[in-house]
């Protein structure tokens, strides 16, 4: 048997005062998680914060009615019943996990709670015998769906299209700050750097799989430093970067993959065809992150691909000649 699916109960089994009890505290849970999302964005988008605000506001009224009619219907005691007491109940991310998300992801995920909220009240009332009890789901899903409107209605409220338009500039930045930058630094270094050693290593020994082990331990070698220097260099609190651990993921996985991207074809047995299609890769490298640097970061995309082609035949050359030698 799973641990912990002794003490649930499917939701087919339940009494309409559980299905009450069990809506009752759904509501007042989502009334916390848009509050947290509330306070979590208040800073820098109090536009989407007073949204989440109006949301909460809304999951209050309806968790007051649903007392009141609880109460009415079947006394002042509600039952302790709460999703997880509910095998095949719909469940809420945890707070942790969708605070870390994008400002796009948390809008997406507070429109999926009122949708689930509002199927759940649909499913409880065709399947309830009690006719008070089923005009009360009935009522609750048109609440649930009118509050998916009036969460549009709160929306066009407070995000007005310069609102919206600064909230995503907001966003943006953030992404390029925490992703992008550290992720784009990574794969200039692993792309640029691993020149030297893997072609110096290539045409010293001739040997495709001697060099792609040094091409893999300097990637592997070089993802591990560019991750914890820029992990370590600043924890993003003054400089508003975003989370070290997110930076030093990004560039460490980006430095290994631009380093490993052309070690790979040293797989190949026959050297001259690896090191054909390892300088293929190499010029794809190159102008890929002129590319980036031009999207991103509002640099011309000339000026970007001179100084990293230019740079990246430099290093390529060294690694050549000191191979040759």
């Amino acid at each position: 048997m799973i641990p912990g699916f002794s003490n649930r109960r499917r939701f087919s089994e339940l009494s309409e005062r559980e299905i009450l009890a069990l809506a009752i505290s759904s509501e007042a849970e989502d009334r916390e998680i848009y509050q947290t999302f509330a306070e979590h964005l208040r800073a820098e988008f109090p536009a989407s914060a007073a949204v989440f605000d109006g949301m909460a506001d809304e999951e209050k009224e309806h968790h007051r009615r649903l007392v009141e009619l609880y109460r009415k219907r079947f006394g002042e005691v509600i039952l302790p019943v709460r999703r997880s007491d509910v095998a095949g109940y719909y469940t809420r991310r945890p707070i942790w996990l969708v605070e870390n998300l994008g400002l796009e992801r948390i809008r997406a995920e507070a429109e999926l709670m009122e949708i689930d909220a509002r199927n759940f009240y649909l499913a409880a009332a065709r399947r309830s015998t009690d006719a008070d009890v089923k005009t009360l789901l009935s009522e609750l899903a048109d609440a649930e769906t009118q509050h998916v409107g009036k969460a549009t209605q709160l929306a066009e409220k407070n995000l007005t299209p310069s609102a919206r338009s600064a909230e995503d500039a907001v966003a943006h930045r953030r992404f390029v700050l925490t992703y992008v930058q550290p992720g784009l630094a990574g794969l200039m270094d692993g792309s640029v750097s691993t020149l030297a050693p893997v072609f110096a290593a290539a045409f010293a020994t001739q040997n495709s799989f001697s060099t792609f082990l040094v091409g893999l331990a300097a990637a592997i070698g070089s993802g591990i430093s560019m991750g914890l220097t820029e992990a370590l260099s600043d924890d993003g609190v003054i400089t508003g970067r975003g989370a070290p651990i997110r930076r030093g993921i990004a560039c460490g996985v980006m430095t290994t993959l631009g380093g490993l991207g052309h070690a790979l074809p040293y797989l190949i047995p026959h050297f001259w065809t690896a090191t054909a299609i390892a300088i293929a890769v190499v010029f794809f490298e190159l102008w890929a992150i002129a590319w980036i640097r031009w999207k991103y970061m509002d640099t011309p995309f000339m000026r970007a691909s001179v100084q990293i082609v230019l740079g990246g035949a430099i290093v390529f050359a060294v690694g050549i000649l000191i191979g040759s030698v």
